[in-house]
């Protein structure tokens, strides 16, 4: 009798255990606050895409509407353009980016926003980053110490900014096709978007 006690102890603290360790794995694979997403498009022959996260207009703790614009993205300072790691462009061949000649590969994207004009598209070549222990990872959005990065910078583009004709939620960008061998990146959330041109270098 004391051994069927025991064995069914044994096995409920077996069980209990492994819906701990299950509810644990779960949360730990929990989608993110900010969700990742990629916005692509092939400009004749050429594969560009950007890969980014969606940070939301409401906190994600409080719920509570947040000040885009001059709140959460302040302007006049660096920011990651959009939320965790940086924020990626891969092209497959070379473009030209608002007069910038960028060659093919892949590059962390920044940006300035402005209220008005002076917005700019900062051109990043560093991709890695270190964690806390010092160990070498795809390089995270935040910080962005301007002085450490000017040698990794490659330029700095003026962008456009403008209204959009609906408030967008989440921080949305897409890459468009223009025109033969051409194209548009737009940055958008809430009230503003910000716009580049590129074409494909002939």
């Amino acid at each position: 009798m004391k051994i069927h006690r025991l064995s069914v102890i044994s096995i409920t603290a077996a069980l209990i255990g492994a819906t701990s360790l299950f509810a644990q794995e779960k949360k730990a694979k929990a989608a993110p606050l900010s969700a990742p997403a990629v916005a692509s498009a092939n400009i004749d022959g050429n594969d560009v895409t950007i890969n980014y996260s969606q940070p939301k207009m409401r906190d994600p703790k409080t719920n509570e509407p947040r000040k885009i614009w001059g709140g959460l993205v302040p302007y006049g300072q660096v920011w990651r353009t959009g939320a965790n790691s940086a924020t990626t462009i891969t092209i497959a061949k070379p473009i030209v980016l608002g007069g910038f000649e960028l060659a093919a590969g892949k590059y962390c994207l920044f940006t300035v926003p402005t209220e008005g004009a002076g917005s700019k598209l900062v051109i990043n070549k560093e991709l890695m980053g270190k964690d806390r222990k010092g160990n070498s990872r795809p390089r995270w959005g935040i910080p962005y110490d301007e002085a450490a990065e000017k040698n990794n910078e490659l330029a700095r583009i003026d962008i456009k900014r403008g209204k959009t004709s609906t408030n967008v939620d989440p921080f949305t960008i897409t890459v468009d096709r223009t025109g033969a061998g051409k194209g548009r990146i737009t940055f958008a959330w809430s009230d503003a978007q910000y716009t580049i041109d590129f074409k494909n270098k002939s």
